[in-house]
């Protein structure tokens, strides 16, 4: 048997990819919200512009976006919530399924009050970070507020 085949028989089936490598413990909503921003300002110039390529090229934008928010929103729900935070926010799950169903909505959607909603619920996922202490359980310290 040569070396290759003894190494592919030891390695890896399944490749898997996180937030971070480490993982590095820095969470914040801010990224879904950046990226829930981009949504809600793409559907604003897509109304405003009849260019079929114009129009196009921002709905694939616009999906890269709202997936880019669901990708955060599961990051800061499965590896910065732990079961504790339920007695800070009861509706903790609930809360973070709302918010990823309303980006898969956004990016289904050219609707302005959907992507509104969805800002919406990203703020209610921030509040609950906040009140969990993340900022400074995850930021570095010194970091202007």
């Amino acid at each position: 048997m040569t070396f290759r085949r003894i190494a592919s028989a030891f390695a890896p089936k399944t490749t898997v990819h996180a937030h971070c490598d480490l993982p590095c413990g820095v969470y914040d909503p801010e990224q879904a919200r950046i990226e829930a921003e981009s949504c809600y300002r793409i559907v604003e110039k897509y109304a405003a512009n009849e260019d079929p390529a114009y129009r196009t090229r921002a709905i694939g934008i616009k999906e890269h976006r709202a997936d880019l928010v669901k990708h955060h929103i599961d990051v800061l729900w499965h590896d910065y919530f732990k079961p504790e935070h339920l007695e800070t926010v009861p509706n903790l799950h609930d809360l973070f399924w709302q918010a990823t169903k309303q980006a898969s909505k956004v990016k289904a959607s050219n609707d302005l009050a959907d992507a509104k909603r969805l800002l919406e619920l990203i703020d209610e996922v921030d509040a609950a970070w906040k009140a969990t202490g993340g900022p400074a359980k995850t930021r570095v310290a010194g970091r202007p507020g």
